[in-house]
């Protein structure tokens, strides 16, 4: 019980920036709720490189906290759809008004902690996404020479 009181105040504290980022504002009229996070992308570029990064350091802040390592390749999937799609003027923007990735890692955390959810390690995990991205740059690469040599035999007149 005792420990469960000293996480409490980390969670207050992530929960409340997390509240600024993701659903501090209502539109007047509606249930709609956005934060911080959501004014900041709407800064063609700039702002959705610093929505980013500040999603970054709050899963930081989450992986100090104790976060397992599957809490945190959630974490990271969450803000990396979040990137992903907020690039994508006008469509990103609307996403972003209903995704909440730091919302939604807040409950991922809450969950580990309080619930003994998402437990172990991501080992598994990043190994499979690291074959994944070698199989990517292997293909490209293939797919690269495979380009040049055929526009080679076309300059050249050789099949």
């Amino acid at each position: 019980m005792e420990e469960k009181d000293q996480e409490r105040p980390e969670l207050k504290w992530l929960d409340t920036t997390t509240q600024l980022l993701d659903n501090r504002f209502r539109i007047p009229g509606t249930e709609v709720r956005f934060g911080f996070d959501f004014l900041i992308g709407l800064i063609p570029g700039i702002g959705d490189v610093v929505s980013l990064g500040i999603s970054g350091m709050l899963v930081t802040v989450m992986a100090r906290k104790g976060a397992s390592g599957m809490v945190i390749v959630k974490m990271l999937w969450n803000i990396f759809l979040d990137a992903i799609i907020g690039t994508v003027p006008i469509i990103g923007d609307l996403f972003d008004l209903s995704y909440r990735a730091n919302r939604r890692n807040l409950e991922l955390l809450k969950e580990h902690y309080e619930e003994g959810e998402h437990q172990g390690s991501a080992t598994f995990v990043v190994i499979m996404v690291l074959l994944f991205v070698i199989g990517i740059f292997i293909s490209a690469i293939y797919l690269i020479g495979w380009i040049l040599g055929t526009f080679w035999a076309l300059i050249t007149g050789t099949t």
